[in-house]
Formats: C-alpha cells, sequence, structure tokens
C-alpha cells in the first residue's frame, strides 16, 4: 500500500498565470505611459506658445501703454528738440520703432487759415512736420504746405485721421466728467498694422475752451498747441527670444499670410498672432519629432521610474508571500517529519517495555538470567525516553533563555578522557580519538559542553559505514581562543544541504536516517554553543567526511 505524505500543493498554472499578467500589466503601463507623455508634450507645444509670445512683446506693451503716454506730459508744447531727445531715447530702448514723424499742431479760429482741418469755427492745423529716425533727425523739415495749399498725401492720413477724431470728440464731450478709458484709446490712438499714431490728451479745461472755440463763444483769434506723432514699427525688429527651447526648435517671425512649404509630416508647427501695430505679422514655432524625443524622454523616464518602483513594491510584495508560503511549507513539512519521527521515538522503546512487561505479566516463573534479560532490556528503553524527554526539555529552555549557565574551570585533557570512556564503552565499534594540546583550563559549564561531545559523537558513529566508524577529536589553543575539531569519516554531507542542518527538525535525507530521527541534535548543539558564546561551522565532503569546528573564547 503506498503512504501518501501530507504537503503544500503549488499551483504552478496559477502562478504562471500571475507572471503573465503582471508583466502583461507592467508592458501596458510603460506603453500607456510613454504615449501619454506623448501627448502630453505635443499639447504643451501647442498651448505654451503664449507664454513666448508675452514674453517677446513685452518691450512693445512697454512701449505702447507707459513710453508713448509720456507726450501728454507736455501739453502740446513739444518742439523738434524735444522731440529729438525723446525720439532718440526711444531708438535706442525700442529696436523694432523704424521712425517717428512728429506733426507740431495748433488749434485756432483764425478763418484765414487755409489748409488745415477745420469743424465749425475750429481749425487744426500743422505748423511744421518732423521726420526722425536711428540716423537723426532729417535736417530739411518736410514742406508744410504745398504749393496748392495742401498737405503731401503722404502725410495728410495720419494727420486727417487724428485731426477728425478729434474734432467729433470735442463736439460731443461732456466736460463736466472726467475722460474714460476707452475714449482716450478710440480718440487720441490710432493703431494701424505697422504703425501707432497718438495725439497728447488735453486736461479737462483744455477741452472745454477747444469746445468753446468750436460753436464760436471766443470772438478774438486764439491759438493752442497739441502734439501728433506717428511711430512706424517694423515686427522684424522685434527681439525674439526662444524661452522653451525643449519645445520650440525654431522660433520665427513671419507675415500673418506665411505657410510653410515643408511637406515634412514628422514636422510639428503652430503659430500666434502678434497684437495691434505688430499685427501683419506672427510668430512661428516649429519643432521635428526628433527633436522633441529627448524631451518626451526626458519626462518619460521619471515616470517610468515611478511605474518601475511601483511594479518592484508589487514584486517585493509577492515575495514576501512567496516565502511566507514557501515557510509555512517547510515548517509544515518540519512539524509533519517531527511528529511522525518523535511518535516512531517514543513508539519504540514503549513497544519494547509493553513486550518485555507483558511477558513477565505472562511467564510463570522467571529465571534469573530471564530477569535479569527483561531488567536490562526496561532500564535503556527507560533510558531512551529520559534522554529523549530532556533533549525536548533542554532545547526549550535554551531557546527561552530560561536554563542557567553553571560556568567553572575545566581541564580539557580530564574532561576528554571521561568522555572518551563513556563513548567506548557506548559504542564499542566507534575509533574515537581525542588530542589536546591547551594551555590553559576553560572556563565553562562542563554539563553543556558534555551534552554538545555527545551530541556530536553520536552524530559520527549514526552516519558513518560499519566498517569505517572514524572520529578523531582535536582541541588547540589560538591566541585567546580555543578550537575544537570534530573529524569523521562518515558519508558526508551535501553542500546544498549545508546551510540547513542547524535548523531545528531538519534531517538530511539519506539511508540513514530512515529509522528516525528528530533534527533536534545539531540544532541543540548550535543553541548551547551560541548560548555559552562560542561559535561552530561545519565542513563536509560527500563520501569523505564531515568536520565540525567549534571556537570557545578563553577568557
Amino acid at each position: 500500500m503506498t503512504h501518501r505524505r501530507n504537503t503544500y500543493r503549488v499551483n504552478y498554472l496559477l502562478v504562471s498565470a500571475f507572471i503573465v499578467v503582471v508583466v502583461a500589466s507592467f508592458v501596458l503601463a510603460a506603453f500607456l505611459a510613454r504615449d501619454l507623455t506623448v501627448t502630453y508634450v505635443e499639447n504643451e507645444f501647442a498651448s505654451r506658445k503664449v507664454e513666448v509670445l508675452e514674453h517677446n512683446i513685452g518691450p512693445f506693451n512697454d512701449f505702447f501703454h507707459n513710453r508713448i503716454p509720456e507726450i501728454s506730459f507736455y501739453q502740446g508744447y513739444l518742439d523738434s528738440a524735444g522731440v529729438a531727445v525723446y525720439a532718440d531715447s526711444v531708438f535706442h530702448a525700442y529696436p523694432f520703432v523704424e521712425r517717428i514723424v512728429f506733426y507740431d499742431v495748433s488749434l485756432s479760429n483764425d478763418e484765414y487759415i487755409k489748409y488745415g482741418f477745420s469743424a465749425d469755427n475750429l481749425v487744426v492745423y500743422p505748423k511744421g512736420v518732423y521726420q526722425f529716425s536711428p540716423e537723426g533727425m532729417a535736417e530739411d523739415v518736410l514742406p508744410v504746405v504745398s504749393r496748392n495749399g495742401h498737405l503731401p498725401l503722404s502725410l495728410s492720413d495720419d494727420f486727417n485721421n487724428m485731426a477728425v477724431k478729434f474734432a467729433a470728440f470735442i463736439e460731443r464731450v461732456d466736460t463736466t466728467k472726467a475722460l474714460q478709458d476707452d475714449d482716450i484709446f478710440k480718440v487720441f490712438y490710432t493703431v494701424t498694422p505697422g504703425k501707432i499714431c497718438y495725439m497728447n490728451i488735453p486736461r479737462r479745461d483744455d477741452l472745454k475752451t477747444y469746445k468753446e472755440l468750436m460753436y464760436g463763444k471766443i470772438e478774438h483769434d486764439v491759438v493752442y498747441e497739441q502734439d501728433i506723432l506717428t511711430f512706424f514699427i517694423d515686427p522684424n525688429r522685434l527681439s525674439l527670444t526662444n524661452i522653451i527651447p525643449e519645445l520650440y526648435q525654431r522660433v520665427q517671425i513671419q507675415p500673418l499670410v506665411y505657410e510653410s512649404i515643408d511637406t515634412d509630416p514628422d514636422l510639428l508647427t503652430t503659430e500666434t498672432p502678434l497684437p495691434g501695430a505688430l499685427a501683419d505679422y506672427k510668430i512661428y514655432f516649429s519643432s521635428s519629432r526628433t527633436f522633441l524625443r529627448s524631451e518626451i524622454n526626458r519626462r518619460f523616464l521619471p515616470v517610468m521610474a515611478g511605474v518601475i518602483a511601483i511594479y518592484l513594491l508589487l514584486a517585493v510584495i509577492a515575495y514576501l508571500i512567496y516565502r511566507n508560503l514557501y515557510v509555512n511549507e517547510r515548517m509544515f513539512k518540519l512539524q509533519y517529519d517531527f511528529i511522525n519521527n518523535l511518535t516512531h521515538e517514543f513508539k519504540t522503546p514503549v513497544s519494547v517495555i509493553k513486550i518485555a512487561g507483558n511477558n513477565i505479566q505472562s511467564a510463570k516463573q522467571l529465571s534469573d538470567p530471564e530477569r535479569k534479560h527483561y531488567g536490562k532490556i526496561l532500564d535503556e528503553e527507560a533510558d531512551k525516553l529520559n534522554n529523549l524527554m530532556n533533549t525536548l526539555l533542554s532545547f526549550t529552555q535554551i531557546e527561552n533563555k530560561s536554563i542557567k549557565i553553571k560556568q567553572e574551570e575545566v581541564d580539557l585533557h580530564e574532561f576528554c578522557d571521561k568522555v572518551l570512556a563513556a563513548s567506548q564503552f557506548k559504542y564499542g565499534d566507534l575509533a574515537l580519538h581525542c588530542e589536546v594540546n591547551v594551555k590553559k583550563t576553560l572556563y565553562i559549564d562542563p554539563v553543556l559542553l558534555g551534552s554538545i561531545f555527545q551530541n556530536l559523537i553520536d552524530n559520527a558513529y549514526k552516519y558513518s559505514k560499519r566498517d569505517n566508524k572514524v572520529l578523531d577529536i582535536t582541541i588547540k589553543q589560538a591566541k585567546k581562543q580555543v578550537i575544537m575539531r570534530f573529524a569523521d569519516k562518515g558519508i558526508g554531507i551535501a553542500r546544498r544541504e549545508l546551510i540547513h542542518i542547524f535548523k531545528k527538525f531538519y534531517r538530511v535525507q539519506n539511508q540513514y536516517n530512515q529509522q528516525g530521527s528528530v533534527g533536534l541534535g545539531l540544532a541543540f548543539c548550535k543553541e548551547l554553543v551560541n548560548f555559552m558564546g562560542g561559535h561552530i561551522s561545519v565542513e563536509s565532503e560527500l563520501g569523505k567526511g564531515t568536520t565540525f569546528t567549534i571556537v570557545f573564547p578563553l577568557d
């Protein structure tokens, strides 16, 4: 009948399925992370152009909102010399200003003025027109009045446009209220692509006077001063800085109607129009997918590192679970074997005692040899039970640190002689040799040391062949240590087993363990050695023997 052993069953199909799912999910997570990173970078390519725009039109906005309104500080009393100084500072600070035309404007009710723009009694006319460039002011002032009494067409458009808006504003203005920002921008600014016209903003009292002048409420001839400046803007001179070089390979200013002739499908492009006087142009952004790959990789690596970290954590958790299951399986097996072996170790002497007892009970009369024989059997089996119980009890006490060490000076020569005498009496066919080479006595618990010797001698005898039961014990002194070596010529221990032999309940699987072994002997020795401050190690070779080395401190 086949004996069925209880053990854990490993579901390899489930384990394989779990590994496949984990690997597949990892690959999917990596793919999704890469895809999301690519999408995110491409979305940023399309959206962050606003940051580049705002950074690069900063000087233009400063010029439009801060430097141009400075003209109003002079309240119309600028002359060509003052404008020359102003223009020089503008050209120096704002290279995109190509040239400036200055209209020195007067407002009057003189009906004899035949040029300019008139509305009712109000006449708006230029006294002089001056042009400024980065090279300086034109030496010869542009002619104010041509031979037919009109401004040249090249100059009349800007002047007439500003004059008409100003006159219309004077006609409807409520001088009891402060000017609104909307009125200021609509009346005193004219912004067209490539050009900004600006008239200085009069005070409220001046506006009231101009209105009276228009409606003839001032009878005598008067003249008031206003200034109009036209700024010609060249967007190509705008300083362009790529503040996001990791996204944009090229950043250019192009005409609004510009279309790239590059048909490369890997080229990404986007654009944003320039505002105000720059409106005929746009900022054009382009990057190849190859160029963006480095930025994608830079952002993908931390994401992938996070994914890997998560999966490593899952792997560690899976390993811990597996190790826990493995330990549980090992403990189950060890406990199962321990119970079987312990049962056998108890059952054998108990059975022998029971048989001997039955024989004594059923016998009508026992001879002296029979009585001595049964007495010897009962005594030996009782000793076996007692030794087994003592071993289990001692092992438990040592593990719980409940046993006390009774140290005393031990003469190792005498100690070894006693151990050898007892062992040779017990194992008559064991060739036991002991060599002691120490100068000092060892301060140690002799009872516990005797248990170590006895266990190692028992182990050497048990795991040696019948015709080769040999054990050489060597004790020597090395500096402040006592080294004890137990070398047998037994069957040896496989290399893979060496790391386990000191574990509780562990038994090497071989023919010499078939008759039952609890698996406590070497574990008990190791606990005793460690308990007394020593160290035990093992070296072995299959078929040649095993050597146990114990080191105790001398002091």
